[in-house]
């Protein structure tokens, strides 16, 4: 795509339908706008295999909409790809909707084969996480797509018509709580699916290749639910896991309750409560049959596996060579960071860190490493906003921008960094719950090295071009190599004594 360019990706879903404007920029790219509306146009379908006319309508009504949406915004029929999956490609009248919807908003439709829609959900996990062996898991209102991963090429898929709408009308119609005999039904017909997919039972080899990352709204909600139980603090869940343990208390707790009430569970949403159980028992039962311990949520969906064949065009398959590094080069440079301070600032950091391993102060962990880099990276995103508080803007923006490929703890880690760049001592604050051990160590390390960087590039000028340290009798010494009188530098960096010893039981002197 090239600069400036737009692309409106519409996804007519077997529930909802969604139009998200994508742009790209000259190397970033953005979301821009989202219409959502809950059109359900698979209702019914699984007992008669026809579109009903109260479905159709609402759906011609919603696309209506979006043709006005895209007319105003200025989008051409070139900027906009609507696809349709699973309700619209099984329905026996199918093409009488499609000329329907073709005379009523001119939308150019495509209706995805099993394997496209497969494609796409594998473009967007792979894009939007770690992902080299394991599976992908995409579930919709009508079906189940599930792709096998290896060295982050996709090997084989499988679909399956067990979507959440399907799922919810025939073996949970009832607007009470479930019946344990209802519960029981669908679990037995779930497995007697899942056994066409021998494949999937591989997944239960090597520890990386369990590892499965689900897309969809059904996942989505699951993870804030499952998040929400946890205590955990909510930016997001991307890169959130849902352990089985925690997807099976949900389970137990949504199928206790009627349908209307389901959404007063913490996390639910109004628009699922009816689906959501179903939804549940279907990763359950993938679950199950992987011998999977967890399912890892992204916030990507079917609709960026579309954006990303088009952004990354030229490339087979289209993917990012690096998924961490390149979720942190386009933060920074959608807000338009000063890539050669940030970028100067992070070669401090690193090899002052790298050193500080090498006099054995700590052990030089490669992960603790790259997040050093990326909160280098992006400390100074926040002045997009203002110049006062700018380190918490960046923070601000960190958490909630979202840095696929990195964990929660990561995000969390990176973002408090970005936020003690300037004074305070670092703490987790509210983000606290997501730590673990030494996590608290890492964030200490982590921001006095950042903040003695930015000290040594307090005038932007890259005055200092690299550091030596040393110890010395329980003391290191910070020597800078500068291009010229250091006096700014050595006063801003000798501030930072309280920190260092806190994150490196050490005293510290700087010295020209």
């Amino acid at each position: 795509m090239k600069p400036g360019e737009r692309l409106a990706v519409i996804d007519l879903g077997s529930n909802s339908f969604r139009m998200v404007v994508f742009l790209a920029g000259g190397s970033w790219w953005k979301r821009t706008d989202e219409i959502y509306e809950p059109v359900r146009i698979g209702e019914g379908l699984a007992k008669t295999g026809m579109l009903g006319e109260q479905p159709m309508r609402r759906a011609l009504s919603t696309l209506e909409v979006f043709a006005h949406f895209a007319a105003a915004s200025g989008l051409d029929p070139g900027s906009l790809d609507a696809v349709a999956t699973s309700a619209i490609r099984d329905a026996a009248n199918a093409q009488a909707f499609l000329a329907r919807a073709r005379e009523r908003s001119s939308l150019p439709i495509r209706v995805l084969t099993r394997e496209q829609e497969a494609r796409y959900a594998y473009l967007a996990a792979v894009n939007s996480t770690t992902l080299s062996d394991g599976y992908v898991l995409d579930l919709g209102g009508g079906s189940l797509q599930m792709v096998q991963v290896a060295e982050r090429l996709a090997r084989r898929s499988g679909s399956w018509p067990v979507g959440t709408v399907r799922m919810s009308e025939r073996f949970l119609p009832g607007r009470g709580p479930a019946k344990r005999r209802q519960l029981q039904e669908l679990r037995e017909h779930l497995a007697a699916q899942l056994q066409d997919a021998p494949w999937l039972a591989a997944a239960a080899g090597p520890a990386g290749a369990r590892r499965v990352v689900g897309i969809g709204g059904t996942v989505r909600n699951l993870a804030v639910a499952a998040e929400r139980a946890a205590g955990l603090p909510s930016n997001g869940v991307q890169g959130m896991v849902i352990a089985r343990e925690r997807l099976d208390e949900l389970v137990e707790r949504l199928a206790a309750l009627p349908a209307a009430e389901r959404a007063g569970v913490p996390g639910i949403k109004p628009a699922r409560a009816d689906l959501i159980l179903a939804g549940a028992v279907v990763l359950q039962a993938v679950l199950h049959a992987g011998r999977f311990e967890g399912l890892e949520a992204t916030e990507a969906g079917l609709r960026e596996g579309v954006f990303f064949e088009r952004l990354l065009a030229g490339r087979e398959p289209p993917l990012f060579e690096d998924v961490r590094r390149a979720s942190v080069m386009n933060l920074a440079a959608a807000y338009q960071a000063d890539l050669a301070h940030t970028r100067h600032v992070a070669a401090l950091a690193l090899g002052m860190f790298d050193e500080l391993a090498r006099l054995g102060l700590h052990a030089g962990d490669p992960r603790e490493r790259e997040l050093l880099w990326a909160a280098s990276m992006l400390h100074d995103i926040g002045m997009s906003v203002d110049y006062d508080d700018h380190h918490k803007h960046s923070r601000y923006l960190i958490l909630n921008a979202g840095l696929p490929g990195f964990s929660p703890v990561e995000v969390a880690i990176i973002a408090q960094a970005a936020r003690y760049h300037r004074k305070g001592l670092p703490e987790p604050g509210p983000l606290g719950a997501l730590f673990g051990g030494g996590d608290a160590a890492r964030l200490d390390r982590c921001a006095v090295l950042l903040r003695l960087a930015e000290d040594l590039e307090r005038s932007r000028d890259q005055l200092v071009r690299r550091t030596s340290l040393s110890l010395h009798d329980g003391e290191v010494e910070l020597r800078l190599i500068a291009d010229g009188e250091s006096v700014v530098p050595r006063w801003a960096a000798s501030r930072e004594a309280e920190l260092f010893s806190r994150a490196f039981d050490r005293r510290l002197s700087v010295a020209a």
